[in-house]
């Protein structure tokens, strides 16, 4: 590991003051997050996560600190699909709204544990096997491909082998219990539809972390950078969530920005050998994907509305 200890212990103690704070303190009680609420959120861990960034900067140089904004960057457009797939999730089981704090918390908090497994596990086996780069590489971009050519994104939560699999080992009550996770009746514990919820949301976020871990990694092979950029990226993933429920409508083209970023680092990975893209331009390339992909978005919504 490129830090001392001390780095990798005072960031997760502090990740872990932010989440029992978040918790435990403002939102102890179940209640419904406003779109105003959720945008005043947002802005919080998108500034901590500039805190942070300048804190880099100084410390560690402008490299370090541009590895860990682009890495940023890259975790924050993909993690725009994965709230698609938790609007869908949460519109299927009917979750309410004053519940749906409490499942992402623990959803995203056992994340934040399985991203970590991944990203250390992946940057030792770049360090161990550097051929791997070029799988990576092109997997990244296999998977930019197949996200503008598979079409509009449907899920069956019933079908998934992790639904499946939840209901083969526990006892699921047919109605919520409050925002309870399990309940006791007649001596036995029984699960409720929100734990089936919790564990749906966390069998995505694995899926999305295949794609967003080998993303990152191409732009920095330093884990406290991508484990940083990857965790301040989740965080904000909430907020971000109940800010964008109801105008997913609004990032039709987003899709193609997320697509082009992803070819690009698969590239960026595969031609590492011969030719190392400077971060700088790395940085520009997202930017300006995610913006075009967004700006176009935002007019196609316009013209529909002119129609209507």
């Amino acid at each position: 590991m490129e830090q001392s200890y001390g780095w990798w212990i005072g960031f997760n103690i502090f990740i872990l003051v932010m989440l029992a704070l978040d918790l435990g303190v403002f939102h102890r009680k179940s209640k419904h997050i406003s779109v105003k609420e959720a945008f005043l959120w947002t802005g919080f861990w998108v500034l901590l996560a500039f805190a942070f960034n300048v804190l880099i900067y100084y410390t560690q140089g402008t490299e370090k600190a541009f590895e860990f904004f682009t890495g940023y960057l890259i975790e924050k457009s993909l993690s725009v699909d994965n709230i698609f797939v938790i609007i869908l999730i949460f519109s299927y089981f009917q979750v309410a709204d004053e519940h749906q704090h409490k499942v992402l918390f623990w959803g995203i908090l056992g994340a934040l544990v399985m991203r970590g497994i991944f990203i250390f596990a992946g940057v030792e086996l770049i360090h161990r096997f550097h051929w791997l780069v070029y799988i990576f590489g092109a997997f990244l971009v296999y998977t930019g491909i197949k996200i503008v050519t598979s079409g509009d994104m449907k899920i069956d939560p019933e079908k998934n082998p992790v639904t499946k699999l939840a209901r083969r080992f526990f006892s699921i009550t047919d109605s919520y219990e409050g925002d309870k996770f399990f309940v006791k009746r007649d001596g036995k514990r029984w699960a409720t539809p929100l734990f089936l919820v919790v564990m749906l949301i966390e069998s995505t976020d694995l899926i999305f972390a295949v794609d967003s871990i080998p993303a990152i990694l191409a732009v920095s092979d330093d884990a406290f950078i991508v484990y940083t950029s990857n965790v301040f990226a989740i965080l904000g993933l909430r907020s971000l969530y109940f800010a964008l429920a109801g105008i997913e409508r609004y990032f039709k083209y987003l899709k193609f920005g997320v697509s082009a970023i992803l070819i690009f680092v698969g590239i960026k990975m595969a031609i590492v050998d011969f030719y190392k893209i400077p971060i700088e331009i790395s940085l520009t390339f997202i930017f300006v994907a995610l913006s075009l992909a967004t700006l176009a978005s935002l007019i196609f919504v316009g013209r529909e509305k002119k129609k209507e």
